[in-house]
């Protein structure tokens, strides 16, 4: 037991000694790690809002089971996203010639896939709130509700920055589907949670110590923003 401690102990250590010593290995991870959920979310926000505003505000044949199965892809396991990406970008698959299988652009796909279905149902339900709010205003200024989507996205925008926040801290820990179609490559497809696998398997239990301390502290400030942000919106609807 005592050699247990002391083992764990010099582990923490020498995380330590990583983080504190701007380790170029652990760093290099972590960068990649942020670029590529940046990448996933900012591509993710594009597609998400205004289908989710269309959602939301919409009534067309089908619109209730596009809901569903959105809320459904919420849940979709990430082993099976990374596996219908691997599908897709494998050289005999449909979108083969792009040659981006274990590369990141591989990985910002299955990100995407995952995050986009979080960012249109959770926004679409932001829009439909909204519209329920300020519906009766402006149709009075002539707007019908598809009109109206610019100024409720600007109506919402603080509650909708959360939902960015909430798809940014899916991204940044996602492992399951990335290590799938990125191949874990070192310097080219490796992150902070496929590090962090690698490594514990290896024993190498300082690296992934400092890595896990990272992601910890990327997911606290991911929701001491998201909580401002909700605080901020409550505020301003009040």
């Amino acid at each position: 037991m005592a050699s247990l401690v002391n083992e764990l102990v010099a582990a923490f250590w020498l995380a330590g000694d990583l983080l504190a010593g701007g380790d170029a290995q652990l760093y290099g991870i972590v960068v990649l790690s942020l670029q590529l959920s940046a990448g996933a979310v900012l591509v993710s926000t594009l597609l998400g809002l205004p289908f989710g505003a269309l959602l939301g505000l919409g009534r067309f044949p089908g619109r209730r089971v596009l809901i569903v199965i959105t809320n459904a892809f919420m849940g979709m396991p990430p082993v099976v996203v990374g596996l219908f990406v691997y599908l897709m970008l494998s050289r005999s698959g449909p979108l083969g010639e792009l040659g981006w299988l274990f590369r990141p652009e591989a990985m910002v796909v299955a990100q995407v896939v995952l995050i986009t279905p979080i960012v249109v149902a959770l926004s679409r339900q932001i829009v439909e709130d909204l519209w329920a709010q300020l519906g009766d205003q402006l149709r009075s200024l002539g707007c019908s509700p598809l009109r109206a989507v610019p100024t409720l996205l600007r109506e919402g925008r603080w509650s909708l920055l959360t939902v960015v926040l909430a798809g940014f801290g899916r991204s940044v820990s996602e492992v399951g589907a990335i290590i799938i179609v990125g191949g874990n490559i070192a310097h080219v497809t490796r992150t902070m949670t496929t590090a962090i696998a690698l490594e514990t398997s290896k024993g190498d239990l300082p690296l992934a110590l400092a890595l896990g301390l990272i992601l910890i502290l990327i997911a606290l400030l991911v929701n001491v923003a998201a909580d401002v942000v909700k605080t901020r919106a409550q505020r301003l609807e009040g």
